[in-house]
C-alpha cells in the first residue's frame, strides 16, 4: 500500500485538494471580465449578460445547500469525482451555448456542481491529524483563494486569445483531468448509515444547534464576510470616482494586493494548531476594525488604499479560516452539515454586504462604507468577548 492510499493528508494529497479547490472556486468567476464580449457574441446588452454572474452564484448557493450535506453519508470517493463530472458537462454546455438562454441554464448547472471545494475540505479535516488539522485546511484555504484572485486574469488573458468559449473549455479539460485525480487521490473510506435526505437538510440546522461553539464562530464569519463583500463591492466606487478615475482594468490589479491574505490563510491554520485559535480571531477582529478606520483616512491616496487592502485581506482571511478550523475540528460525522452552514452563513453575509454597498455610497460616500463596516465589525467584536469563556473555551 503506498503512502497515498492512507487515511492521512500527505503533502502530495494537500497540494491536489488545494488545486482542485482552487479550479472549483474560479469556476464562478470565470464569467466576470467576459460580459461584454459574451453580450456582444450573443446579442444581447450587457446589463442582461451581468446576469450570468448573479445565476452562477445563486445556483452555487443551492449546490451547497442541496448537495455538500451528502458528503456526511455519501461515499465521497465516488461523490466528489461524479460532482466534478457533472461540473466538466455544465463547462462543455456552457462553451458550446448556441443562445444566451442556454448559456444562462448552463451557468446555473455550474454553480450547482462547482461545490467539490465544499466536500473537498471537511474531508481533508477528518483525514488530517488533530495537530496538523489548521494548516491543512489553512493551505486548502489559500488554494480557494488565489482560485478566486487568478480566475478573472486567466479568463480575460485567455479569452483575448481564444474567445470566451475557450475559457470554458480549458476549465472542463482540467475539471475532469482532477476528477480522474481524485478517484485514485481519496482513500476508501469507512461506510456511513443512510440517512432520509430531507431529514439530512434538516440536521443541518441540528448540526449547529448541538455545538456551543458552532453560532458564535458562524456570527463571527458571516460579519467579517459581510464587511469583506462591502468593501471590495465599494473599493469600484470610489476608484472610478475622481481623484482615482481608474478604469475597469486599473480597479482589477487592485485584486493582486489581495494575495496577501492566501499568505494568512495557511498561517491563520498554524495558529490553530498551536492553541491560539481563539485569541488569533480576537487579534484578527481587532485588527480588520483597524483596516477600516485605515481605508477612511486612505480615501484620497492610492498607496495608502493599497497598504488597507493588504492588511484587511489578511485580518479578514484569518477570521475566516480560523473560525472554519475552529467549526470542522468539532467532534462527531457532521463535519460537512457544519460546512455547509459555514458557507452558505458567509454567502448571505456577503450578500447583504454587497446590497448595501450601493444605497450607502449615494448616502454619504466612502464615510458610509467604512462608518457600517466598522459597526459590523464591532458587533463580531462582542461577540467574540461573550462568548470567548463560553462557547469557545473548549475549542481554542
Amino acid at each position: 500500500m503506498t503512502i497515498l492510499a492512507t487515511h492521512s493528508m500527505t503533502r502530495t494529497r494537500t497540494f491536489i485538494f488545494a488545486i482542485a479547490c482552487a479550479l472549483a472556486v474560479g469556476n464562478l468567476y470565470w464569467a466576470q471580465p467576459l460580459i461584454e464580449e459574451i453580450a456582444s457574441s450573443l446579442d444581447v446588452s450587457s446589463s442582461v449578460a451581468a446576469s450570468l454572474v448573479t445565476v452562477t452564484q445563486i445556483g452555487y448557493a443551492l449546490g451547497i445547500f442541496l448537495v455538500v450535506p451528502l458528503g456526511d453519508v455519501l461515499n465521497r470517493k465516488r461523490m466528489i469525482p461524479v460532482v466534478l463530472g457533472l461540473s466538466t458537462i455544465a463547462l462543455l454546455g456552457a462553451a458550446f451555448a448556441p443562445t444566451f438562454s442556454l448559456l444562462l441554464a448552463a451557468l446555473a448547472g455550474v454553480g450547482l456542481t462547482t461545490v467539490s471545494a465544499q466536500l473537498l475540505v471537511p474531508l481533508a479535516s477528518e483525514l488530517a491529524a488533530p495537530e496538523q488539522r489548521g494548516q491543512v485546511l489553512g493551505t486548502i484555504a489559500s488554494g480557494a483563494l488565489i482560485g478566486v484572485l487568478l480566475s478573472r486574469t486567466i479568463s480575460g488573458a485567455v479569452a483575448e486569445f481564444a474567445g470566451w468559449r475557450a475559457v470554458y473549455v480549458l476549465a472542463a479539460i482540467l475539471t475532469i483531468a482532477l476528477a480522474i485525480v481524485l478517484a485514485f487521490l481519496i482513500p476508501q473510506l469507512e461506510k456511513r448509515p443512510a440517512v432520509n435526505y430531507f431529514r439530512l437538510l434538516g440536521s443541518v440546522f441540528t448540526a449547529v444547534a448541538q455545538h456551543r461553539a458552532a453560532g458564535p464562530t458562524l456570527l463571527i464569519s458571516a460579519a467579517v464576510f459581510s464587511v469583506f463583500s462591502l468593501f471590495w463591492t465599494s473599493l469600484t466606487f470610489l476608484l472610478s470616482a475622481p481623484p482615482f478615475s481608474y478604469s475597469v482594468g486599473q480597479i482589477g490589479l487592485f485584486g493582486l494586493a489581495g494575495l496577501a491574505g492566501a499568505v494568512a490563510a495557511r498561517r491563520a491554520g498554524m495558529l490553530h494548531d498551536r492553541g491560539w485559535s481563539v485569541p488569533a480571531s480576537g487579534i484578527a477582529l481587532g485588527l480588520l476594525a483597524v483596516s477600516f478606520v485605515g481605508a477612511w483616512l486612505a480615501q484620497s491616496s492610492v498607496i495608502a488604499l493599497i497598504v488597507v487592502v493588504v492588511l484587511l485581506d489578511l485580518a479578514a482571511q484569518a477570521t475566516l479560516v480560523l473560525g472554519q478550523t475552529r467549526l470542522l475540528s468539532l467532534p462527531g460525522q457532521n463535519r460537512s452539515r457544519l460546512n455547509t452552514a459555514f458557507v452558505v452563513s458567509n454567502f448571505i453575509g456577503g450578500a447583504v454586504g454587497s446590497a448595501i454597498a450601493g444605497p450607502l455610497w449615494s448616502a454619504d460616500g466612502w464615510t458610509a462604507i467604512t462608518g457600517t463596516a466598522l459597526a459590523i465589525i464591532a458587533a463580531a467584536i462582542a461577540v467574540w468577548v461573550v462568548a470567548r469563556r463560553g462557547a469557545f473555551i473548549d475549542q481554542n
